[in-house]
């Protein structure tokens, strides 16, 4: 068998990895990144391969907008995510300090125009609930309804029929600055290898070894798979899903990149599915479209079109604005929509760390937590809907 410390050079690093590996993590996005970081703080030794580049794919989007679930009808899944947007704020400041990288992250807040009448009412509920659910160790966020945007002359139109929502828990980041920074760290981690242009092509989880891209095998305590939609096809394979439906699929993601004179501190506006994210270094992103029927992933089209002149019409200081970048990507969208976590009894080796289609950015460090729990052999702390063997059912149900 290959060892581990052939690995490095053929995929042209100049580095050793290490020969005796406690975890590989498949996939260096952003949920791969955290799981990395995490393995290195807990000591163990730890090897990433990644096919393409860290932070690409879909963690190398635009948007960065870190926003929770309504409210009302509380649950363990809207628990788990609360908690996990209100920590990310001091696990950013951690590694924002071990690098002297910025992830770009600020606690904006969130607009929501209601252009309809029966929202305010609708809003008025939540707006209490945010009371009794959004507070955490002294800490409140609210879901305040007005009358008129909480800051004048970002809007175009500052009338709607049933006025405006301001939320204070909802955040933004830079996905492309966070994928850096989390990098950053790894550079000098001392338990964690990193290689990039090397994939994995089969795993056996019962033998504890994977079939890399090259041809050369790895033998593992565990491995994490968080290679975003790419995970669904290996994870389908290696654990002899046969005759169940597809565990997930990519759904397509459009977006753009304005340069624009707005105030960095302006809240996230969001109407629609519309959503205009103004970033510290003068740009403005806007997006996305959710396209599960597709011919070119990679490619923008007038769909995208449509997004920008909507928030052209707006937000005033777009009218004009330059569109420096249009993007396209595929993102991971389990078989039950919510991030796909942890492993099966009768395959306690290979777990699952994928799955989070638009709340990656805000859950990746506590679902990252989870999976590195299973690792070391605890339950993960988390909802249900999220376990491995969840969507599984779901998958086994449909086919």
């Amino acid at each position: 068998m290959n060892k581990a410390d052939n690995l490095a050079s053929a995929a042209g690093q100049s580095h050793s990895a290490p020969s005796s590996i406690d975890l590989l993590i498949v996939g260096g996005g952003v949920m791969g990144l955290w799981a990395a970081v995490k393995a290195e703080r807990l000591g163990l030794k730890t090897l990433l391969v990644e096919q393409n580049l860290l932070g690409q794919g879909a963690s190398g989007g635009l948007i960065g907008a870190l926003m929770a679930h309504m409210p009302d009808r509380w649950s363990e899944k809207k628990q788990f995510q609360f908690d996990a947007l209100v920590a990310l704020e001091a696990e950013i400041a951690e590694l924002e300090a071990a690098t002297g990288f910025s992830a770009g992250y600020r606690r904006c807040g969130r607009i929501i125009p209601l252009p309809k009448p029966h929202l305010r009412d609708i809003a008025l509920r939540h707006e209490q609930d945010a009371k009794t659910n959004w507070a955490q160790d002294g800490r409140q966020f609210h879901w305040n309804v007005l009358d008129a945007p909480p800051v004048a002359g970002y809007l175009a139109d500052a009338s709607m029929a049933g006025g405006f929502v301001h939320d204070t828990l909802a955040a933004r980041m830079s996905p492309r600055s966070m994928g850096r920074a989390l990098s950053a760290f790894l550079k000098t981690a001392q338990n964690v290898t990193v290689v990039e242009g090397l994939g994995v092509s089969s795993l056996d989880p019962d033998r504890a070894q994977a079939t890399l891209s090259t041809g050369e095998t790895v033998s593992f305590g565990h491995v994490i798979v968080s290679a975003g939609y790419q995970s669904f096809p290996l994870l389908q394979q290696s654990l002899n899903l046969v005759g169940a439906a597809p565990l997930g699929q990519p759904v397509k993601g459009q977006s753009a990149l304005m340069k624009a004179d707005i105030d960095p501190a302006m809240p996230v506006l969001f109407l629609g599915g519309l959503y205009v994210v103004p970033h510290d270094d003068g740009m403005v992103a806007v997006g996305s479209t959710s396209e599960e029927s597709f011919s070119e992933p990679f490619t923008t089209d007038a769909q995208l079109d449509v997004f920008i002149e909507k928030a052209r019409n707006l937000v005033p200081a777009l009218e004009n604005a330059e569109v420096v970048e249009r993007w396209a990507g595929l993102r991971p969208k389990a078989i039950d929509r919510d991030p796909m976590v942890g492993s099966l009894p009768e395959h306690p080796r290979l777990v699952a760390l994928t799955g989070g289609f638009k709340v990656s950015f805000g859950l990746a460090h506590r679902l990252a937590d989870a999976a590195l729990s299973v690792v070391q052999g605890i339950e993960p702390k988390l909802p249900q809907s999220f376990l491995l063997e969840s969507h599984i059912a779901v998958a086994t149900k449909s086919s």
